[in-house]
């Protein structure tokens, strides 16, 4: 059975707590209707995040449907690490979705500027419906196209992706959960799981400024695969980083090596 108090919570604002002590108060008729819808997709086994409509992301409280990925608490350490190497100058976010990650640097970080890229037109609409919930104070500019492609002509302080990183196999062996409601395209990625992080690993250093950094999600089994492409195409400091499982999820690349 769905946590009813928990869905609640979720729709009208409140802490599962208030929703608790307030369940004798008056509720308006469409809070109650958005309530019923919720309770009856995830009886049919939509996912939470879907049926109420709402995710969670650091700081954020961000809309969210099925034409983007529910946000996941490892994608949070991305911004994180973005954070800790880059505080300023324009900075890009590479499949951008619900627009999370582009939004939680534009209210933590310090940039001047954040282009959130994104090629699927549905996806994209549902990053500029967060734009205008959050309204950052860093300005965010969302634009549709594929990987790197719309940001030819400026130079970067960072670049930052969560890119789709399975195999057919490995997504064919997913929870239904997941295949049955979250978007395909932004989970598979070739045969080997890695055509987008190639592309990003081959285009992105002539987009940096020299002291910039690449900051890139990636599946816990291919560490040294992604590891060993980042060297094939000349990025000089590269790190992995573990998750906040102690799994190796992110990579940190720089075009040129480390002072000192």
């Amino acid at each position: 059975m769905p946590d009813t108090a928990a869905v609640w919570a979720a729709l009208s604002g409140t802490t599962v707590g208030d929703a608790w002590l307030r369940q004798g108060e008056p509720k308006s008729p469409e809070l109650v209707a958005r309530y019923r819808d919720a309770v009856a997709q995830l009886e049919r086994g939509v996912p939470f995040a879907y049926a109420v409509g709402r995710a969670g992301f650091r700081t954020l409280d961000l809309l969210i449907d099925a034409r983007a990925l529910i946000p996941r608490p490892e994608t949070e350490g991305l911004v994180d690490l973005v954070l800790q190497n880059a505080q300023d100058g324009l900075a890009a976010d590479i499949g951008t979705g619900s627009g999370c990650i582009a939004l939680a640097l534009a209210t933590e970080g310090r940039f001047e500027r954040i282009i959130a890229v994104e090629r699927s037109p549905g996806a994209a609409a549902l990053a500029r419906l967060n734009l205008a919930l959050v309204r950052p104070r860093t300005p965010v500019e969302i634009r549709e196209g594929d990987l790197l492609a719309p940001l030819v002509g400026s130079r970067f302080r960072a670049i930052v992706s969560n890119p789709p990183y399975l195999t057919e196999d490995e997504y064919d062996a997913l929870d239904e959960s997941v295949k049955a409601f979250e978007p395909r395209e932004a989970l598979v990625s070739g045969p080997d799981g890695l055509n987008a992080t190639r592309a990003l690993l081959a285009g992105a250093a002539a987009l940096l400024e020299p002291d910039g950094v690449l900051a890139l999600e990636i599946d816990e089994r291919r560490g040294d695969a992604v590891r060993a492409l980042a060297h094939a195409h000349g990025w000089t400091r590269i790190e992995t980083h573990d998750d906040i499982f102690g799994r190796p999820r992110y990579v940190v690349a720089c075009p040129t090596p480390m002072e000192g």
